[in-house]
């Protein structure tokens, strides 16, 4: 396989995102979100990048095939948003995700961010293994911290606590 550069994303990239990810959320897992519901994703600068936080991509061969953002939200606390993978790009032999987890972790002792919360979708099955593996404990919804930012579609709840 090419190699694969992490990098941060910046507004250039905003279609080349929202054509990731709303095909995978809508068609491949059937879940019933829109562009409309996700206004983040016209202004990845705004809504991450300017507020401590940030919006990577994985791409391979200059084409984006993963992403992940990170809300910094203050207090140590930062909220993980889009991580997506596309279909023929998942799994241990490319290890795209864990590239780009890994590179949000290493943002998040830099930025001195301790606490990273997720919501996901119960459908999201690998996703959820994924996390788990790397040591995001399931919670309730009742114990997220007031700043977790919620998706309508989220029915499953994580918290990673980074030792720096």
């Amino acid at each position: 396989m090419d190699e694969v550069i992490v990098k941060l994303l910046d507004n250039n990239y905003c279609n080349e995102i929202i054509n990731l990810v709303l095909p995978i959320q809508q068609m491949e897992f059937g879940v019933a979100v829109t562009l409309e519901g996700q206004p983040d994703l016209l202004d990845i600068e705004t809504n991450y990048t300017k507020k401590g936080g940030g919006f990577w991509g994985a791409l391979h061969n200059g084409k984006l095939v993963g992403t992940i953002a990170l809300i910094a939200s203050g207090n140590g606390i930062g909220i993980l948003r889009k991580m997506f993978v596309q279909k023929e790009f998942r799994g241990k032999e490319h290890g795209i995700g864990q590239l780009l987890l890994e590179k949000l972790i290493q943002h998040c002792n830099i930025a001195g961010i301790t606490d990273v919360y997720l919501g996901t979708v119960e459908v999201f099955k690998a996703a959820q293994r994924f996390y788990e593996k790397n040591d995001f404990a399931v919670i309730e919804k009742s114990k997220l911290p007031p700043e977790f930012l919620f998706m309508p579609a989220d029915n499953k709840f994580y918290h990673l606590h980074i030792n720096k």
